[in-house]
């Protein structure tokens, strides 16, 4: 499903490294944390994953796409293949929990008649049915969190990426949001997750990719083969 090859980013004018000959490999139903101070290069990990960056050497492949490759036209096809949540949200605040959702459908041509009841089948599969005529201002930061979880989900995607997913939230709260992605992942999505809380990583025993310094410096995977 992803595959990172001696892939290394920098970003001029100063020529700095942020990533140096990055490899690994993740199969189809693995969920996987990956770990790193700040500054370590988790970000531009999951960038290069949804084509935000480019690689600067190496090749980066996702889900069938080789990102060095990508023509303009094949950016938005990922990225349909791909669910992307992060720290903030990013919900509209404008919008209903139902219609933050339904946009994620709108702008990638959905026929509008299968529109309300894919909205209500994630919305439900993320346990927020009866938060659906909500606005963001009414909902908590873990209820906020998973209406942006369904958008991602919406079009059914084979891989989700989140970026500190639970960076803004409680204790509680942030269980129920990684109860949540497991369940994701038993379903069959890849899912990637970039975090600080290596409680959460001691505790869950999924594989653990960790950076330092632009550098894979661990592979759980690798330490148990």
């Amino acid at each position: 499903m992803i595959r990172f090859t001696k892939v290394s980013k920098r970003y001029p004018p100063g020529d700095d490294s942020v990533l140096q000959e990055v490899s690994f490999h993740i199969p189809r139903g693995e969920f996987v944390f990956l770990t790193g101070h700040s500054g370590a290069g988790k970000s531009t990990v999951l960038k290069l994953m949804y084509a935000q960056e480019r690689p600067t050497a190496g090749d980066v492949r996702v889900s069938g796409f080789a990102i060095s490759a990508l023509g303009r036209d094949d950016v938005p096809r990922l990225r349909r293949r791909l669910g992307v949540v992060f720290q903030d949200f990013g919900l509209l605040e404008d919008r209903t929990a139902a219609e933050n959702v339904a946009f994620a459908l709108e702008v990638t041509g959905a026929r509008a008649d299968v529109i309300p009841h894919r909205v209500r089948r994630v919305l439900d599969q993320v346990g927020l049915s009866t938060k659906a005529a909500s606005f963001p201002r009414e909902l908590s930061g873990g209820e906020q969190q998973r209406v942006a979880i369904a958008r991602a989900l919406v079009n059914d995607p084979p891989v989700l990426l989140a970026d500190e997913p639970t960076g803004n939230l409680d204790e509680r709260a942030t269980r129920g949001i990684f109860q949540l992605l497991c369940d994701i992942n038993t379903a069959g999505t890849v899912v990637v997750m970039a975090t600080h809380d290596l409680d959460l990583v001691r505790a869950a025993g999924h594989r653990v990719l960790e950076l330092r310094d632009g550098r894979l410096v661990y592979d759980s995977s690798a330490t148990a083969a």
